[in-house]
This record gives structure tokens, sequence and C-alpha cells, in this order.
């Protein structure tokens, strides 16, 4: 029974992702930093386990009671929606950290033993924001542009190893907490800077107007998860959801 850990599976994307494999009858290690807040079933397949990406104490203690890991989902991530000027040097430092220092240490975390069995599949969740400019994203796409380009030069650098690396690419997801909580983060910051305010609103609002025509669900991210941890002729960068799509093909 093949044995997948899923970083930030309380909610959303990771959530569903467990659901998913656990479905499939896979082995599933759900990781999260507050495991007495999931509402994932009771299953013999299940484990969860506390993991805060940011924190190598954390990382090793988890790799530590895991045990073999035939696949990675590196799922846990952070939003953000504002100008680049306005965003605080913090933020930046936090976003970075989640969206791309968490993903490389949890992979340099995993390798050794996918090496020695020479066997493995990492699936990093990027965003398909990386396929074209998308203003007021410009932090938060940097931190995915880089995973996914983090990703694409560690696929050469793994194949003697017979370990493969994907990157899925969400589309907008206005319906899971990942949108909410982004939201909460930017009024906690105090909103926009004045000269980009009007810009800001009419951006958000053109997002808005879009989101109820096509959109990503947790569930078009998790298939498409499944199809990268267990087809070899996945695509490197594989987009999930229509709108995900749409954009891969340049609509």
């Amino acid at each position: 029974m093949p044995t997948i850990l899923i970083t930030g599976s309380s909610t959303g994307f990771g959530r569903q992702t467990a659901l998913h494999f656990l479905d499939q009858g896979w082995s599933v290690l759900a990781t999260m930093r507050d495991p007495g807040a999931h509402t994932l079933p009771v299953s013999d397949r299940l484990r969860v386990l506390p993991l805060d990406v940011t924190d190598p104490a954390s990382i090793a203690r988890a790799i530590g009671e895991a045990g073999p890991i035939d696949v990675l989902v590196n799922n846990a991530g952070i939003g953000w929606f504002n100008a680049m000027e306005g965003t605080p040097p913090e933020t930046v430092q936090e976003i970075f950290a989640v969206n791309l220092f968490g993903p490389m240490a949890m992979m340099q975390a995993v390798l050794p033993s996918m090496r020695v069995r020479r066997s493995g599949v990492i699936v990093n969740v990027g965003s398909s924001s990386t396929y074209k400019p998308v203003p007021m994203l410009s932090v938060y796409r940097a931190s995915k542009a880089a995973l996914t380009a983090l990703t694409e030069a560690m696929a050469a650098e793994l194949a003697g190893f017979n370990i493969r690396t994907r990157v899925v690419l969400p589309g907008l997801a206005p319906a899971t907490s990942f949108a909410a909580t982004t939201q909460g983060r930017v009024e906690q910051s105090g909103w926009f800077p004045a000269a980009y305010e009007a810009f800001a609103h009419k951006t958000l609002a053109m997002m808005q107007a879009h989101a109820p025509a096509v959109t990503t669900t947790a569930q078009d991210v998790a298939e498409a998860i499944f199809r990268a941890a267990t087809s070899d002729d996945c695509p490197m960068l594989l987009p999930a959801g229509a709108d995900a799509i749409a954009w891969s093909e340049g609509r």
C-alpha cells in the first residue's frame, strides 16, 4: 500500500487531497500545524501528524514518525493580495518561508530515503498566476514561480534516482479557506497604500466577477495531484481547474 504525506491538510486543497487518496486505497499522512482542528474521517489508513513547514524541528519530528514516504505533496501555502510596494518586509519573508523555503526543507527531509529506495514522487502545489502577470499578486506569484522553477530543475537532478517531481497549478478558488485567510491577512496589514487603493479594488472586483463563471474546486486540485503522483506521462506543469487550464492555453 503506497504512502503519501500531504502538508497543509486541515482544510481546502490539502484536506480534499487526503480524502481522495484515501478513497483510492492509499495510506495517508495528513499533516497540519494544529491536528486538533481537523475534520478528516477516522480510518486505519490515515494518520494525522503535527507539522509546521517553517520549523526544522517540527519537520524532523514528522518525518521521523512518518516512516517511508512514496509521495510528498507540498500543499501548505499562504496567499497575499497587495502591491509589492505595500507589502511589509516581514510579510514577504513569511510568504517565502511558507511557499518556498518550507517545501525546500520538506524535500530535503524526504529525498535521502527516496534516493536509497530509488523511488518517489514529489508534487508541489504552485499557482496558475505564474502563467501570466497578475497585478496585486506580485509577491505571492514570485514565491510560486520560484517553487515552479525549483521543481523543474530538480526533475533533471533526480531522474537518475527514479524520483519524479511535478507542479500542480490551481486556478482561482474563492470557495476555500485559503481565499478567506488571504483577505484576513491583508485586512490585518491595513489594506492597500493610498496610491494603489482604487486600482486594487478594481482588480479585486474583476476577480470576483470572474469567480462564479469558471473557478477551481478542491476536488479539481485533488484529482490533478493524484494524476501527478501516479501517472508517468503527466506533464511537468499540470493546471488544475477550468480557469487554470484556459490560462495555460493562453485563453
